[in-house]
């Protein structure tokens, strides 16, 4: 990514509410269904978590939680609407193609990032730091738009994809183990196809 895109993402965060963007979610039901699916306790990390509400229904569950998101404005938000409990997230205001270490995880979760990645060096620096900061025998879950899903996104282009098209992208260091098609009702009621993969790192 660019400091341009960082600069949007800052943009956004600062003056849209949550009801004011397309990707919010009361609930992330299907986020929730892939990582219990694959891991009852353990450390998850998820990827662009803006302002989900995702890091306290893990905490909820009992996992250890790290957010990372590019714009820190995004991260302000997450942590008021956890007040008190946000000191038990790890929160990162990171790129997350420009990031050497993350440390190690049991479960990699992203929804709505990896599709924002557009250009074939920065899906490589995605991909490589997922694949240093799996565990083997850990899982990737991921969410991206649909092959029908839209083309754009917050004004940026996107790609899309179906599951194989996923696993072409990330390679042999991953196995596709399901995959789950949501489709996504706006705030204001649009509809959005998006596409959900869940692999193990091998």
């Amino acid at each position: 990514m660019s400091e341009p895109q960082r600069e949007h993402w800052q943009r956004i965060y600062s003056t849209k509410a949550d009801n004011e963007v397309s990707w919010t979610q009361d609930e992330p039901s299907t986020s929730l269904t892939l990582i219990r699916s694959v891991a009852t306790s353990g450390a998850v990390i998820d990827i662009g978590g803006g302002a989900s509400v995702l890091a306290g229904r893990l905490l909820d569950d009992g996992y250890s939680v790290t957010v990372l998101d590019i714009s820190e404005a995004a991260l302000t938000r997450a942590r008021d609407k956890l007040g008190a409990r946000a000191s038990q997230v790890n929160w990162l205001a990171a790129d997350v193609t420009k990031v050497d270490d993350l440390g190690t995880f049991d479960v990699w979760h992203d929804r709505a990032v990896f599709h924002f990645l557009t250009t074939p060096a920065d899906q490589a620096s995605y991909i490589a730091l997922a694949e240093r900061t799996i565990r083997a025998g850990g899982h990737l879950v991921i969410g991206t738009f649909a092959l029908d899903g839209p083309a754009h996104c917050s004004g940026l282009p996107v790609e899309r994809y179906d599951a194989h098209k996923l696993a072409a992208r990330f390679g042999a260091g991953f196995a596709l183990k399901r995959k789950m098609a949501e489709t996504h009702r706006t705030p204001w009621g649009d509809q959005q196809k998006f596409q959900f993969a869940m692999f193990e790192r091998l």
